[in-house]
């Protein structure tokens, strides 16, 4: 079948598509959430060459799919194609030490642990902690989205200190507290099993084991048991992992499949608790291009909060948003960490909406944005981020330097 034929039959599934040359060799393997528009995509006329494949496309001459029933599944299969094959364009110019392995660690309530290879070979002390590694994978972004994704459905512990005290992750649900005997170690160790099972790619088998478990458990009238698990397989059924797909085209063209989009940007400006005020900035996203949209810019004079509490007055500023019958965003940015995430979380679970979340700091070396997002937060390039970040940052000093500025007059 010719390649023009081939591109017409693809299903619009999700899955993995495979790039071989006349004699058979695999060039190039990836993943789709659509394999008909994904893979189509190569074979349109492009002015430039966003993608290595791309240059290349006129030595494919055959291409395989494989259909998977999410995204997940599909990366999880990519990339065990990539390690079986190694395909030039999917690792030439990459340093192996920089590819991404999962650990899990031998303790009695293990965890996962995310390192690069040269991090690996470097600590000596992990080494006596693991027992078992998965890998590699080449993108440690991808895996690091993937596990968040898991954990959602299978929570567990992920810090070293052997507490739930002051951990955010178990007020807010990504961890199953076995710390503070919220589960039973038998328990735990399923939930560390369902994300082993995903990453070998056993996702049918586990389904199976979980429905058995679940009929096991009505029938021992462990009702409360059985719908915790009845949920869980439900989630694992349609998991929502649009944020692992990165087509690394021109970011501005690529930021969500709508066709248009409402970006609100927050930030919080005080000094040492005083004058503090908040701001909300806007963008509109529209056939690849994104605006300001200062009509739509508002500013908050924060009342209910004292002192320096940046969480506290985003709560303040975000809940008096979303009193006002403005437009709803499909995405909102918050200028802080994972705190400013949780509190955002919180508001919108009590005005009863479900809106793409991202806050986001600088990183340790600063060169770096540290992303916490929640929900199907669509991909979205660095530069775009610190454009909204900046942009309401330098509207929220402007409003708290003029208040400072009346105050002192006063």
């Amino acid at each position: 079948m010719s390649i023009e034929n081939k591109l017409k039959s693809l299903p619009t599934s999700p899955g993995v598509y495979i790039f071989k040359n006349t004699a058979g060799a695999v060039l190039y393997v990836g993943k789709a959430t659509s394999l008909k528009d994904r893979v189509g995509s190569y074979f349109q006329i492009h002015n430039s060459y966003a993608r290595p494949i791309e240059m290349f496309i006129g030595q494919v001459a055959d291409i395989e799919v494989r259909k998977t029933e999410t995204v997940l599944e599909a990366y999880i299969l990519e990339q065990e194609m990539i390690k079986k094959w190694q395909p030039k364009l999917n690792v030439d110019g990459k340093d192996d030490k920089s590819f991404a392995y999962v650990l899990v660690t031998k303790e009695d309530f293990p965890r996962f642990i995310i390192l690069r290879k040269r991090e690996l070979e470097r600590d000596e002390n992990i080494k006596n902690k693991i027992g078992k590694i998965y890998g590699p994978y080449v993108s440690k972004k991808n895996i690091e989205i993937a596990l968040k994704i898991l954990r959602k459905i299978f929570p567990y512990h992920s810090k070293a200190q052997k507490t739930e005290k002051g951990c955010l992750d178990w007020e807010i649900g990504l961890c199953s507290g076995p710390y503070v005997g919220a589960i039973s170690k038998e328990d735990y160790a399923k939930n560390i099993r369902g994300i082993r099972m995903i990453l070998e790619g056993k996702k049918k088998t586990l389904l199976m084991k979980m429905k058995k478990e679940m009929l096991a458990l009505s029938e021992k009238q462990e009702f409360e048991k059985a719908l915790k698990v009845r949920n869980a397989i439900f989630a694992l059924q349609h998991i929502q992992d649009v944020a692992l797909i990165s087509e690394n085209r021109n970011a501005l063209q690529h930021i969500s499949a709508k066709a248009k989009m409402r970006i609100e940007g927050y930030d919080i400006s005080n000094i040492s608790g005083k004058s503090s005020v908040g701001s909300m900035v806007v963008f509109d996203s529209m056939d690849g291009k994104i605006d300001l949209n200062r009509s739509q810019y508002r500013k908050f004079k924060i009342k209910t909060v004292r002192g320096a509490n940046d969480t506290a007055s985003m709560a303040e500023v975000l809940r008096r948003r979303f009193n006002n019958n403005w437009p709803k965003p499909d995405l909102i940015i918050l200028d802080g960490g994972q705190g400013h995430l949780t509190v955002a979380r919180r508001v919108l679970k009590n005005f009863h909406l479900e809106i793409p979340l991202l806050a986001v700091a600088k990183g340790l070396t600063r060169k770096k944005l540290d992303r916490y997002a929640f929900g199907n937060v669509p991909e979205i390039a660095d530069e775009i981020v610190e454009r909204i970040r900046d942009e309401a940052h330098r509207f929220a000093i402007a409003y708290h330097k003029k208040l400072r500025k009346k105050s002192f007059m006063e």
